[in-house]
C-alpha cells in the first residue's frame, strides 16, 4: 500500500483514534495519522495521513475547517453536546430572524475563544478531558480564531441548524454555547458534521465500509498522494546527484532557482516526490522534512 492520504467520513460514536486504527489495520500501513480530530458525537471528514505522508499531517492540521451542526438551546451539559450530564436548563426567548442574525454577525471575524474543559488540550502531560472527568477545572488562557462565514441554515423550534467555515482551532462546542448565552438562553451540540478540511474542498470522503468493501474485492481503495495538500507550495525538480545530497543533510542549488524563499516541495529526477525542503531566497533548498521510501531517482 502506498504512502498517502485517506479522506474517511468518520461514523457517530467512534474516536478519531479508533477510526484511524481500523484504517491503519485495513490497509496494512505502519504507521498512520489523523490531520485535526473529531469527537465521537461528530462525523465527517477526517484525514488519514498513511506511512511517510504522516509527515506532512502538520500541513493540513493548520487548515480550515467547514462544520454543519446543530443547537440545542435551553440546556446546557458538562461537555458541551448531548453526550453531557446536565448542568443548566434556561427558557428560550422569541427568536425572530432578524434577532439570530444580529447574533451571528457578532461572531464572524476574528475573535479569542477559551477552549472547553472537555478538549485534548494538554495540561503538564495530561489531556484536559482527563481532569474534566475527575471533576477538575483549570484555567484555560483564550487563543485566537477566526470566523470567515457563520449562516442560518434552519429553526426548528428550539433548535438551530448553522453552517460555519472557519480557523484551526476553533472548537464548536464552545462556538454553540456562546451563540446560544448571546441568544438569552444556553445551549449545546446536538448534530455536529465536518464537511471538509482545506485543502479537500470537492473531493469525496471514503466510509469504512466502502474500504472493506474495497478490500474484500482486491481492488486499491482511493488514496490521495501525499504531495496533493501541498500543491500551493512551489514544485523544485532536483538531480539525481542534488536528491543524494539533500538527503544527507546537505543544501543544494537547483537550476532555476533564484529569489523564492519558503517552503517547497521536492521532487527527484525521476518525478517522485519525497519530501518538503526549505528555500532561502538566495537559489539553495534545504531538507526540511524527507520522505524515505519515495523514489527520488
Amino acid at each position: 500500500m502506498p504512502s498517502g492520504i485517506v479522506l474517511l467520513d468518520k461514523p457517530e460514536g467512534l474516536s478519531s483514534n479508533g477510526a484511524l486504527q481500523r484504517v491503519r489495520r485495513l490497509l496494512k500501513a505502519g504507521k498512520a495519522g489523523h490531520a485535526g480530530s473529531l469527537d465521537p458525537l461528530a462525523t465527517g471528514m477526517l484525514p488519514i495521513c498513511l506511512d511517510e505522508a504522516t509527515k506532512i499531517a502538520g500541513e493540513i492540521l493548520s487548515s480550515r475547517k467547514r462544520y454543519r451542526f446543530t443547537i440545542g438551546l435551553g440546556v446546557r451539559t458538562a461537555t458541551g453536546d448531548r453526550e453531557g450530564e446536565i448542568l443548566e436548563r434556561s427558557a428560550v426567548p422569541e427568536l425572530p430572524p432578524a434577532r439570530i442574525e444580529a447574533v451571528l454577525g457578532e461572531f464572524r471575524g476574528p475573535a479569542l475563544q477559551i477552549p472547553p474543559m472537555y478538549s485534548a488540550l494538554k495540561r503538564e502531560g495530561r489531556p484536559l478531558y482527563e481532569l474534566a472527568r475527575s471533576g477538575v477545572v483549570v484555567e484555560r488562557q483564550a487563543r485566537p480564531i477566526e470566523i470567515f462565514e457563520l449562516r442560518l441554515l434552519a429553526h426548528r423550534g428550539e433548535c438551530l441548524e448553522l453552517e460555519t467555515h472557519c480557523s484551526k482551532g476553533t472548537y464548536v462546542r464552545t462556538l454553540a454555547e456562546d451563540i446560544a448565552r448571546k441568544l438569552g438562553t444556553c445551549g449545546h451540540v446536538t448534530v455536529l458534521r465536518r464537511l471538509c478540511v482545506e485543502p479537500f474542498d470537492q473531493e469525496p470522503m471514503q466510509t469504512l465500509e466502502s474500504l472493506v468493501h474495497a478490500c474484500e474485492r482486491g481492488e486499491m481503495p482511493s488514496i490521495l498522494p501525499a504531495d496533493w495538500p501541498l500543491m500551493h507550495l512551489p514544485a523544485v525538480r532536483l538531480e539525481a546527484g542534488q536528491a543524494e545530497r539533500i538527503r544527507h543533510g546537505q543544501p543544494v542549488t537547483p537550476t532555476g532557482e533564484t529569489g523564492r524563499k519558503g517552503k517547497v516541495r521536492l521532487y527527484g529526477a525521476g518525478g517522485g516526490f519525497f519530501g518538503i525542503g526549505e528555500a532561502d531566497g538566495c537559489g539553495t533548498v534545504r531538507p526540511k522534512r524527507l520522505f524515505k521510501s519515495e523514489d527520488s531517482e
